[in-house]
């Protein structure tokens, strides 16, 4: 259903609003380099400083530009329970073909509290739902068990995992069953993601580099895992250097550099330090982009 490489997709912004112009053309862009599905409004698309419309209308426009060419996994989380069944409501009422739900961030909740969470967004409206677990930024950590009773239920789907621990792969097939969708969240191991069982990656550096991205992702789900890893050591400077500062301010830039988007973001975030940029120039110049 979903597998190979998938942007987590910048929100564009011009002079302090939504530029939808650009992000129609990005959409076509990464279409056009080979990205296997588009993901809106994640972390790297900048949702926690958009207003409920505006998350809502980037959705609509990205399922609107992808015309069904490529699936899109619309973000739809909260650690408000009702806002997020706002949210995965809305993404299946205008056509996502899932909602990205990350765990309850902030509140702190038990797995209890998680599976509660889950069932309430699965029962709320019939789409696809891929639990989005990253421990680093909401602070709970689902457990393969609990994903494993999640799983249970038909329109849990997957998982976007961002845990860096590639052992949860093997776990969570053993908990979930081996048809559960299992997409990296973190560029740099998503090699070893995969040869654990995993069949893409929700990635921030397929922003810059969509056309290697997805040709890596390709010969991964091709076993040729030698290509892969010529891939892996282009890439790999790129991966780091992204991260130096906040992801989706480093995937900005480098959009920038390839004249396709504003590095515009929205405080509390700010555009990078010189440093920063040298490194993403280096890495870009590496992987033979600019």
């Amino acid at each position: 259903m979903f597998k190979g490489s998938m942007p987590a997709l910048v929100t564009p912004f011009r002079n302090g609003e939504l530029d939808l112009d650009t992000l129609k053309h990005l959409v076509e862009w990464h279409i056009e380099q080979g990205s296997t599905g588009i993901v809106p409004v994640g972390t790297t698309g900048e949702s926690p400083t958009l207003s409920h419309e505006e998350h809502e209308t980037v959705i609509a426009e990205v399922v609107k530009a992808t015309a069904g060419r490529v699936p899109v996994i619309a973000g739809a989380g909260s650690n408000n329970t009702v806002e997020a069944i706002r949210f995965v409501e809305f993404a299946a009422r205008i056509g996502a073909d899932a909602a990205l739900v990350v765990t309850p961030y902030y509140n702190k909740p038990t797995q209890r509290g998680m599976v509660a969470h889950f069932e309430a967004l699965h029962d709320c409206a019939d789409i696809p739902i891929v639990i989005y677990n990253i421990p680093g930024r909401s602070v709970v950590d689902m457990t393969p068990a609990t994903m494993g009773e999640l799983a249970k239920l038909p329109r849990i789907v997957g998982v976007k995992d961002a845990t860096g621990d590639l052992a949860r792969v093997s776990q969570q097939r053993g908990s979930c069953g081996p048809d559960f969708i299992q997409l990296s969240g973190e560029d740099a191991t998503a090699l070893g993601f995969n040869a654990h069982g995993g069949v893409g990656c929700i990635s921030v550096t397929a922003n810059v580099a969509p056309k290697l991205c997805a040709e890596f992702q390709a010969a991964t789900l091709a076993g040729d895992y030698k290509t892969a890893l010529d891939y892996q050591d282009r890439l790999m400077p790129l991966h780091e250097a992204v991260f130096i500062e906040p992801g989706l301010v480093g995937a900005k830039y480098g959009l920038s550099k390839l004249g396709l988007c504003s590095e515009e973001v929205r405080c509390p975030l700010t555009t990078l330090e010189d440093s920063t940029k040298a490194a993403i120039d280096a890495a870009m110049k590496h992987a033979g982009l600019i």
